[in-house]
């Protein structure tokens, strides 16, 4: 019964679509080459200029490269030797959280030995023989 309580709030009141799942191997990727999205992807340093004055988080942010996505950075909180977070108990939730769908819906993917995936919370089938159903009662 929980199970189908929690499929149901990820479904149609945080709108997802995965659940995360795993644990963090302590690789620090994620807090290198990052991309930032404010509504689109950071394309300018005035841009990021103006996101650091609106969200602290962004402070530990530096920028490291341009590409055709747009401005690349990493944390400034990352040690560099132990591949650790210098601030991770009391690390931001963007940090807390990841990873997050919206990773994908931009077109990422997680580092290769990540220890977290993303498992659909509705099965192939289960989203085929909605579409089937829904198509039926078109057709009527």
């Amino acid at each position: 019964m929980f199970k189908k309580i929690k499929k149901l709030f990820y479904l149609y009141v945080l709108k997802r679509k995965y659940y995360r799942v795993g644990k963090c191997n302590v690789c620090g990727r994620c807090c290198q080459k990052i991309y930032v999205k404010h509504k689109d992807v950071i394309q300018t340093e005035e841009e990021f200029k103006k996101l650091q004055r609106l969200h602290p988080f962004y402070t530990y942010l530096k920028i490291i490269d341009k590409d055709e996505t747009g401005l690349v950075f990493e944390c400034t909180n990352l040690d560099k030797e132990t591949n650790k977070c210098k601030i991770h108990k009391s690390r931001p939730g963007i940090c807390r959280r990841y990873p997050q769908e919206e990773l994908f819906k931009m077109g990422g993917n997680l580092a290769e030995h990540c220890g977290y995936r993303l498992e659909p919370i509705e099965s192939f089938e289960d989203v085929f023989n909605k579409v089937c159903k829904k198509n039926k009662k078109i057709k009527k």
